[in-house]
This record gives C-alpha cells, sequence and structure tokens, in this order.
C-alpha cells in the first residue's frame, strides 16, 4: 500500500460498530417486529414470499435511499389498514477508544427512525428528536455508509445490475466504498485551477493583442503631438522675431507716446480725487446702514420675546381652564359628600377646594391681563419695525449708489492705469531701443537677427499657428498615453509569463495526483486481485481484475475477467457468461473488497439466485472465512436457501408468514 493511501486509511471515519436492532412496525408485512443482529454475519432465511427482503428495504428507508423512493410510493410500504408505519434502526453507541461513534450522543445506543404516512409524507428522529433528512445523509457518510452503493447494499436482483455496470462506474462504486473517492476529487479539482489557468491565458493573449492594435493608433497620435511640439516651439521663435522687427518703428512714436502719457497722468489724478470723495460718502452711509440693522435686530427680538411670552400665556390659559374644571368637579363631588355630613374634616376639606379654586381663577386673571399687555407690545413694535426697515430700504439704495460709483470709478481708474502703464511700457522700449535696447533684450532673451519686415514674420506665424489649430485634436496626453500602453503592455506580458509558468506547475500538479490516484487504484487492484482468484478458484473458475487507465480519469475503470471449467478469462459482460456465472464473479468480487470497504455495515439480498448449490455454498464458505478476518463489520444476508455449511459463527433468524403478517426467530 502506497504511503498516501495509508495516510487515507487513517483518515478514515469512526466505524459505527454494529446495528443491534431493527424495529418494524406497521410496515409492509410487519405488524409489530424486532429483529435483534450482531457483529459478524446475520443471515436472514425463509421460504420467499415472508418478508425477508423487507427487512432489507426497511434498512434502506431509514437511511433515506433513494432507491426505495424511486421504485415504489412511500405510502404502498405502509401495512395494509394501517395508516402510520415506523422503522428504527438501534445502533450500539458505546465507548470504543475513549469516545463514541456518534459524538453528540452520550448514550449507550442511538436510535435512527423514520416514519411512514398514508397520504406519502415521512420524517425521521434520532432518538425520538426530528431531523431533517441532510442530517441523515451526513450521518452516514460520517461513517462510509451510501446506501446506493450496490457494493454497501445490495437488493434483491440487483446482482444482475451490478454484473451490467460499465468499467468506469464500477471503479467510481469501488472509490467510493474503500474511501478513496478523495482521490478523484483533488483530481477534478486540479482540472479545473487548470481550466480556469487556460482560459485566463486565452484572456491574456487577447488583451495584449487589444493592446498591441490600441498602442498602433497611439503611436500615431504621438507622432503627430511630437510634430504639434516642434511647430509650437517655432512659433515662439516667431514671436521673438516678430518683437525685434518692430522695434524701429517704436521710435517715431516715441515723442507721441510721451505726450499722451502726460494727459493720461492728469486724467488719472482727477479720477482718484472723485474716487475718494465718492469712498468717504459711501462709508458714512455704510456705518447709518449697520446702526439700523442693529436696531431693527433688536426690535425683532424684542418681537419674538413677546410672541413667545404670549405663547406660554396661553399655555398657561388652557392648564388653567383644565384645572378650574379639574376643581368644579372636585368641588362637586366633596358638595355631594358633605349632603347631611358634620364631620369637621369634611368641611374643611370643603374650605379646602373653594380655597384652590379661588387661588386658580386668580393665577387665570393674571394671565388674561398678562396677555392683553403682551398684545399692546406687540401691537407697538410691529409699525416700529416696519418703519426701521423703511429706513434701511432707501439707506441700502443710497449706499448701493455710492458703491456702484466708487466701483465705476475705481475701473476707470485701473484702465487709467493700465493705458497708462503700457503707454509707459512702450516708452520705456521705445528709449530703451534708442539707448541700446538692453531692458528689452534682458527680457526677450538673445537676440534674433533678421532682415524681414514685421508684416513678413507675422505672415509666417499666422501659417504656423495654422498648421497648429489643424492639430488640436491631438490630446495632450497622448505622450502619457502612450508610454503607458507600452508599460502596459510590458506588464501583461510578464503577467503572462508568471501564468504560464503557474499552468506548467499545474500540470506538474496534475500529474502528480493522477500518480497518486493510478497508484493508489493499482495497488488497490494488486492487493484485492489474489483473493478475487482465491474466491474464483474455490467455484472451480479463475479470473483477474484488471485497473484500465484509459486516456482520463473518466474513461478509467475496473475490468474483471473469468473463466469456467478451465477455459480462458474474458471480460464478465451480460452477454459471455451465464446468469450464475455472473453472480460467482461479483460475488467473488465483492468478497475481495471486504476487507478495504470502510463502510460498517454491508447487506445482500439473493445474491444466489442463479447459483448452483454447490457454488452456493462455496459463497458462503468465503463469507464466513471473511467475517472471521475482518472484525467490527456487520454483515446481512439474506436467501431462501437451505444451507448446511454455517457453525455458530453465523447470527441465523428465520422469517415466516403467519396469518397474514410476518413474524421472526432467532436460532440459538
Amino acid at each position: 500500500m502506497s504511503r498516501r493511501t495509508e495516510e487515507l486509511s487513517r483518515e478514515a471515519p469512526v466505524p459505527l460498530t454494529s446495528v443491534k436492532e431493527i424495529i418494524l412496525e406497521n410496515f409492509m408485512s410487519y405488524e409489530y417486529a424486532r429483529i435483534p443482529l450482531e457483529e459478524g454475519l446475520n443471515l436472514i432465511v425463509g421460504p420467499n414470499g415472508a418478508g425477508k427482503s423487507s427487512v432489507l428495504l426497511a434498512i434502506s428507508v431509514a437511511f433515506g435511499q433513494a432507491y426505495t423512493e424511486r421504485s415504489r410510493k412511500l405510502s404502498d410500504l405502509i401495512r395494509r389498514g394501517k395508516d402510520i408505519a415506523r422503522v428504527s434502526l438501534v445502533f450500539d453507541n458505546s465507548l470504543k477508544r475513549g469516545r463514541r461513534p456518534i459524538a453528540y450522543s452520550k448514550s449507550d445506543t442511538f436510535m435512527l427512525s423514520r416514519y411512514l404516512r398514508r397520504d406519502g409524507s415521512y420524517w425521521f428522529e434520532a432518538d425520538y428528536k426530528e431531523i431533517d433528512k441532510s442530517e441523515v445523509v451526513r450521518l452516514l457518510k460520517e461513517f462510509g455508509i451510501n446506501p446506493d452503493n450496490l457494493l454497501i447494499i445490495m437488493h434483491q436482483g440487483m446482482i444482475e445490475e451490478l454484473g451490467a455496470v460499465t468499467p468506469q462506474e464500477r471503479l467510481r462504486m469501488v472509490e467510493e466504498a474503500v474511501g478513496f473517492a478523495e482521490f478523484r476529487q483533488r483530481i477534478m479539482l486540479a482540472e479545473e485551477d487548470l481550466s480556469g489557468l487556460i482560459s485566463e491565458e486565452s484572456s491574456l493573449l487577447q488583451l495584449i493583442e487589444n493592446a498591441n492594435q490600441a498602442l498602433e493608433y497611439w503611436k500615431q497620435v504621438y507622432d503627430r503631438f511630437q510634430e504639434r511640439k516642434r511647430l509650437v516651439e517655432h512659433r515662439e521663435l516667431l514671436a521673438k522675431e516678430l518683437l525685434w522687427s518692430t522695434e524701429a518703428k517704436l521710435t517715431k512714436a516715441l515723442q507721441s507716446l510721451q505726450e499722451r502719457i502726460q494727459a493720461k497722468s492728469r486724467a488719472l489724478e482727477d479720477l482718484r480725487s472723485q474716487q475718494a470723495e465718492v469712498s468717504s460718502d459711501a462709508d458714512k452711509t455704510h456705518q447709518t446702514l449697520l446702526d439700523k440693522q442693529v436696531e431693527l435686530r433688536k426690535l425683532y427680538y424684542a418681537l419674538v420675546r413677546a410672541e413667545s411670552d404670549k405663547a406660554k400665556d396661553e399655555a398657561a390659559k388652557g392648564s388653567f381652564q383644565g384645572m378650574r374644571e379639574d376643581i368644579e368637579g372636585l368641588s362637586k363631588t366633596v358638595d355631594e359628600l358633605l349632603v347631611g355630613a358634620s364631620d369637621k374634616r369634611t368641611k374643611r376639606l370643603k374650605e379646602l377646594v373653594d380655597y384652590i379654586s379661588q387661588k386658580s381663577r386668580a393665577a387665570e386673571a393674571d394671565a388674561q391681563r398678562r396677555k392683553a399687555e403682551l398684545d399692546r407690545e406687540v401691537s407697538s413694535l410691529q409699525p416700529e419695525i416696519s418703519r426701521t426697515e423703511e429706513l434701511i430700504r432707501r439707506t441700502m439704495e443710497g449706499y448701493i449708489s455710492s458703491r456702484v460709483k466708487a466701483e465705476v470709478l475705481s475701473y476707470r481708474i485701473r484702465v487709467t492705469e493700465s493705458d497708462l502703464h503700457d503707454l509707459e511700457r512702450s516708452a520705456r522700449e521705445s528709449q530703451a531701443e534708442l539707448d541700446g535696447m538692453a531692458p528689452e533684450i534682458a527680457k526677450a532673451g538673445s537676440r534674433i537677427e533678421t532682415v524681414r519686415q514685421p508684416y513678413e514674420v507675422s505672415e509666417e506665424l499666422k501659417i504656423v499657428s495654422a498648421h497648429i489649430q489643424k492639430m488640436q485634436d491631438v490630446p495632450e496626453e497622448a505622450e502619457k498615453i502612450y508610454n503607458d500602453y507600452s508599460g502596459n503592455i510590458d506588464e501583461l506580458k510578464v503577467k503572462l509569463s508568471q501564468l504560464q509558468e503557474n499552468k506548467k506547475s499545474m500540470l506538474v500538479e496534475l500529474e502528480a495526483r493522477k500518480k497518486v490516484w493510478r497508484d493508489a487504484m493499482g495497488g488497490l487492484v494488486e492487493s484485492t486481485d489474489p483473493a478475487y482468484q482465491a474466491v474464483l478458484s474455490a467455484a472451480d473458475a479463475n479470473g483477474f481484475i484488471k485497473f484500465e487507465e484509459g486516456a482520463g480519469i473518466e474513461d478509467a475503470g475496473i475490468a474483471l475477467y473469468v473463466g469456467f471449467r478451465g477455459g480462458a478469462p474474458t471480460t464478465l459482460d451480460p452477454f459471455t457468461q451465464s446468469g450464475g456465472e455472473r453472480s460467482v464473479a461479483l460475488m467473488a468480487f465483492i468478497l475481495s473488497l471486504q476487507g478495504r470497504i470502510v463502510s460498517p455495515l454491508r447487506a445482500m439480498d439473493e445474491f444466489d439466485i442463479h447459483m448452483d448449490p454447490k457454488n452456493r455454498e462455496a459463497m458462503f464458505k468465503m463469507i464466513l472465512s471473511q467475517m472471521k478476518q475482518r472484525e467490527a463489520s456487520q454483515y446481512l444476508v439474506i436467501t431462501p436457501s437451505i444451507l448446511t455449511v454455517f457453525d455458530r459463527s453465523a447470527h441465523v433468524i428465520t422469517v415466516q408468514a403467519v396469518h397474514g403478517a410476518s413474524e421472526v426467530k432467532e436460532l440459538k
């Protein structure tokens, strides 16, 4: 056995020791029966029609087996004349190696039940508590029990079905039965991961192709960007040349500029004087406006306070009215109590009520007086507020008018200052030209020697500007985008390289997992083949088990070869061998696997139906031999045959039909 196979064997679930008892109530031909079972071989015998097969069917019902629900209605399993049926399996849950097989149950026994109703509904119970079917499936999975696996539970007539399965289906049954299904799952997961990597690789290749196409487009845009950049630089040079070619014209205009500067200076001084006068008036008006706004806020605060006090008095008035009504009601009650009464305390109560009533009326009158005063105060504040608001409005209009005049004068000053600045600058430029153009040269940088007239330079400048205008569609970020695409393609190529390396690693991992699976299955076949041949030899037959790998894991299978009466082994199929021969070969295969099947419970119903007496007894001898070799396993075999090969190691239960009901009896 390989190291990984040994690890998997150690990871197998804790076995469910045994089913101690089967309880049937109104199930098929059973009215009520308790069928005790023991570890090892349990043999159920009896004539046809006595109800033997119903026992295995009951186990399937308790396990929620899909086979049972597909084959017949659940209501058909209820005894005629009854509305509800029960099947219960009592498991041994005593401590084994310091822990219980079913950890959450603290009892030495664990009962799993299924109830069936005539309307087709059903439910499960575990130790008398209702559970879902999913919980039943989970519990069985923990112990490696799959009731749909023919190698674990084989109902009546299913020996033929087992013989008709394909090698691929037979392999899956074996994998699950011996606990090797994990190997297949790991390979399937690796193939899924590999498929994802291949898909991602295809996507990356497509992205790189798309990016290359985009890069080609942006390369053309980038070339235009570079051309525009060259033209812009040339335009800047032409602008400087135009500056130098224009300096000669400034000399003639120098005298005119100086005269205009003097006129502008006088006008600017006059505007500043007007601005100072208007600004002073605006400041005075603004202060008046602020004072009136403060006064208006005070009036509003007084009005709000008066309105708030009015609201409070209104609320107090309502409270006083309610209090007065309560006092009047209390007074009436006291008057009724005083009728015919002469007690001093009663009279004192009357006086107290009258006193409270007087105080309430006084408080109400005081509140009414304060309301009238507040009404007068509000009435006097409102005209004052209106008058103040009107005064603020007129003051604001005057202030705005002054500010507008000031802003107009300010604008005219700025324009005049700008004009004066331009004139002075022009004058300085002209004077500088006359003095050697030193200041202008410092501004313009290196002198551009040109013999062209300004209009000639200007025409060329227009042409260059027109070319630049045609390239306005070139985005400023063209260079960045081009570089980004170049970098992205490099990154995609690096990512593709990494992904391809991962794909290679995944292929290696997949092959490693397939090798583990092949080694495990090959080792399993190698270890079970001698037992298969030994069982066949006892039936005067020969053969072998072959693990066929196929092109992939889905094509792999287990083929059985068998030959009888000295004939060469041939593939087991539904057409080559007789029914008895197929049954012998299949039983040999099942028995050869018993040492590796993880499920603690195995059951077979009438596997020997096609066998002759000699082979039947040979198979039962092999079953007995298997039972003695494997501890903590439970076998349930159902047969109508009369056998003479059993010793005391077999637990025999007989089933008889008595007055329309099945009855069971242990043979001690």
